[in-house]
């Protein structure tokens, strides 16, 4: 069936403007912009249609009228840990892409760790693959879905058949990843992956925090959040970063910087960018809409490593965003099961450096960094940069027969209904994602979401492959 969607604003070539959209079969086959009124558009393509075909189209499009409502490309949310199969107590396929298709993302791509097997191997890959299958096939794969593999001590050789196979890019872990069959990389291992994925053009993910940095830094147990944070200081950032500089200028290496947290590492990834090296950043939605001050003792809600930080740090990672030295944002969505989220505290009373690091925030980080954005005079149309084309760009999906990031002809029809002068409470018992904890209940927030009143416009739960 094909569908028509009209709006007043609508993204297109960078900024918005009343636009006409014709969508059909999952692509967008015509855009009009400059006018909001598909009367205007439709009409004389079908009498064109009829002229040069001697027949009009059997079923004309249905028409969805969205007023001043905004369209935005999809989310493409390239930072998701689903945890299935395996541990799949903690989260799914089915719970993480209706909490994603919720919060507006329409491609999620997997980590390669929590689950188990960890995504290190051709193998454990197609278990993951099946795994997700199976939800696509019983209707409960929200979203489009792609897979990232992983980097650890010993698999060298299953880097490029793991390429191969189509995952969107490899990551490691150069500290503790929190689970044990996903061990890190020490300096030689580091630069022996580096060297074979530069081989065959791949892509590398970091996790970068120093370990030795780590294990010097006071560790004290208890609730207090003061703690945590002087437990994983702004220096184990840095230096794992100054280090994993050092090894893409060696190697030529494609790298990732994940999650970034500590703005005290933005000089070094300006120099790195000023100096041509192939490296990108992330940031997540939670260091730029949550800060320390604000954090409860004792709510492991909140515990990430690394973690959120102060306001003045969220400060600069907004303006690392507008230079350019960050290139996207992502949720890096990490939930748990209760027990495993508290550390075995009652709530309120979690031991910080026991219970399990991680923000459940696929369904809210966009409403809510869009809020925070509004809030800092930033233009949603960054913000939709920063969360749709800048992640596609980063793992190929902006390329191919239907590249998404981008409202455009021929574009993927992985669309975004946003209404911005409503007004969101996230309640963490009615968020989709399977365990009710979230750093975000409570939090009021203008804008929302919209669900689109028809079928057909969104990503349909596809198993995708790194494009050629």
């Amino acid at each position: 069936m094909s569908l028509v969607l009209a709006s007043e604003r609508v993204l297109v070539e960078g900024e918005l403007r009343p636009a006409v959209l014709k969508v059909d079969g999952g692509r967008i086959d015509q855009v009009w912009w400059g006018t909001s009124d598909p009367d205007a558009v439709l009409k004389p393509a079908d009498d064109l249609f009829g002229q040069v075909l001697g027949a009009v189209p059997e079923e004309p499009p249905e028409v969805v009228r969205l007023g001043d409502l905004v369209v935005l490309p999809g989310v493409v949310d390239t930072h998701v840990h689903v945890n299935e199969p395996g541990r799949t107590a903690w989260e799914g396929f089915a719970s993480a892409t209706r909490a994603a298709a919720l919060g507006g993302v329409t491609t999620i791509v997997d980590m390669p760790l929590n689950s188990l097997p960890p995504t290190t191997t051709v193998a454990a890959l197609e278990v993951k693959r099946a795994a997700a299958e199976a939800v696509r096939a019983r209707g409960e794969l929200h979203c489009d879905v792609g897979f990232w593999g992983g980097v650890v001590p010993g698999n060298t050789d299953d880097l490029e058949p793991l390429w191969d196979a189509g995952v969107f890019g490899l990551k490691c872990f150069l500290a503790d990843s929190g689970v044990p069959e996903f061990p890190p990389l020490g300096p030689d291992e580091l630069l022996k992956a580096m060297d074979r994925i530069a081989r065959f053009g791949g892509l590398l993910a970091v996790h970068a925090e120093d370990p030795a940095t780590l294990a010097a830094a006071p560790s004290r147990p208890g609730r207090a959040y003061a703690d945590f944070l002087v437990s994983r200081p702004h220096e184990a950032e840095t230096t794992a970063i100054a280090a994993l500089l050092d090894a893409v200028r060696e190697t030529g290496t494609p790298t990732h910087v994940l999650h970034l947290s500590s703005a005290r590492a933005l000089d070094l990834l300006q120099e790195a960018k000023d100096e041509g090296l192939p490296v990108t950043v992330e940031t997540c939605h939670h260091y730029l809409v949550l800060d320390a001050e604000h954090v409860p003792d004792g709510d492991a809600a909140f515990k990430c490593c690394p973690p959120i930080r102060d306001r003045g740090n969220q400060d600069a990672l907004w303006d690392g965003l507008r230079a350019g030295i960050i290139d996207c944002v992502v949720s890096d969505h990490s939930p748990a099961t209760a027990e495993e989220k508290s550390g075995g505290g009652a709530p309120g009373e979690a031991d910080l450096q026991t219970a399990w690091g991680g923000i459940a925030g696929l369904q809210a980080g966009f409403v809510a960094l869009a809020d925070a954005a509004r809030r800092r005079d930033v233009p949603l149309a960054d913000v939709a940069r920063w969360t749709s084309a800048s992640t596609a760009a980063l793992v190929g999906l902006d390329r191919g027969p239907r590249p998404k990031g981008v409202i455009a002809e021929g574009a993927a029809a992985d669309l975004l209904v946003y209404d911005p002068d409503a007004s969101t409470t996230f309640r963490a018992a009615e968020m989709a994602h399977k365990n009710k904890i979230s750093a975000y209940d409570g939090l009021t927030v203008r804008g929302a979401v919209v669900p689109l009143p028809v079928d057909g416009s969104t990503s349909d739960g596809t198993l995708l492959r790194r494009p050629a």
